[in-house]
């Protein structure tokens, strides 16, 4: 049955209404820095502002939570059983510095010890097929598709808000691999063609590994990562200087976590800010004209 001119516009302005211009929603994915390796402590888990919310990706009965349904922002954010996230106080900063009616959500996705090559949305079937055992729990939560798991969830979530970023923490088990900014590069094309973004229209956040002044098994890598800006012109990298690491030489300390995330928020605050300053610079060059 097809419907009239007037109830199908009627569907259409609903729908375009039901979308919050506060609402602010980020995309997060990566390996275990993202995942969230180190467990979270008490004060990571109160006081966690209603306005901070995670759009569960997987299924969590212990947690209470389904997946595709929003909660507010208490870690864990990846999945049932990990740990803190840089994105954890990313969006507790971002709050702090923008006006109370806007809301922040996130959306984690991230699989430990994975190379990029498994958010390669051609290939990834080759990588998960020889992935090892101890991936594979992480893997079956996501229908072994972590990208098609993000644009899935990145979908639902647009119909709630407006995507404003990606985050990434992953790099470390592509250490060396100077083709790395390249293959983000792809991952990060593809998102955006699939969520039917602008190209280069959305900032891309990416963390440095645990740096060389922490001991860091992977601290080589900064190097190839810093020059992502030069393949992906909004793309921004967040420096883990200071950050502290664990023993493993791979991870962060809780505080380490909670420092860098803090980075992520103030570089997006700063990219706000001049988008904001931007548009009244246009707004009054428009203006102008008019009275010209």
């Amino acid at each position: 049955m097809r419907l009239p001119l007037v109830a199908l516009l009627f569907l259409i302005n609903t729908a375009v209404f039901a979308q919050d211009k506060n609402f602010h929603i980020y995309l997060a994915f990566g390996q275990s820095n993202m995942e969230g390796h180190t467990k979270f402590e008490p004060q990571d888990t109160t006081g966690v502002d209603k306005r901070f919310r995670v759009l569960e990706a997987v299924d969590c009965p212990n947690l209470g939570r389904k997946k595709g349904e929003w909660y507010t922002a208490v870690p864990p954010l990846s999945r049932c059983n990990t740990g803190l996230t840089p994105a954890d106080y990313f969006g507790r900063t971002l709050l702090a510095g923008l006006p109370k009616n806007v809301k922040v959500g996130v959306i984690n996705v991230a699989v430990g010890g994975c190379k990029i090559e498994l958010f390669e949305k051609g290939t990834y079937q080759s990588y998960v097929a020889t992935a090892p055992d101890w991936m594979m729990t992480a893997l079956n939560a996501y229908d072994k598709n972590p990208y098609g798991r993000l644009v899935e969830m990145a979908k639902l979530a647009q119909k709630d808000g407006v995507i404003k970023g990606i985050l990434l923490h992953q790099g470390e088990s592509n250490t060396g691999d100077a083709q790395w900014p390249l293959k983000v590069k792809g991952v990060y094309d593809n998102l955006l063609k699939d969520l039917n973004l602008p190209p280069n229209s959305v900032p891309l956040l990416a963390g440095e590994v645990v740096g060389a002044e922490e001991n860091g098994a992977c601290a080589s890598m900064n190097a190839i990562i810093a020059t992502l800006p030069t393949v992906i012109p909004n793309a921004h990298v967040i420096s883990s200087d200071g950050c502290a690491g664990l023993p493993d030489r791979l991870h962060f300390t809780a505080e380490g976590y909670r420092e860098l995330g803090k980075r992520y928020g103030e570089k997006m605050l700063s990219l706000e800010a001049s988008n904001s300053k931007g548009k009244k610079s246009k707004q009054v060059k428009q203006v102008n004209k008019k009275t010209i």
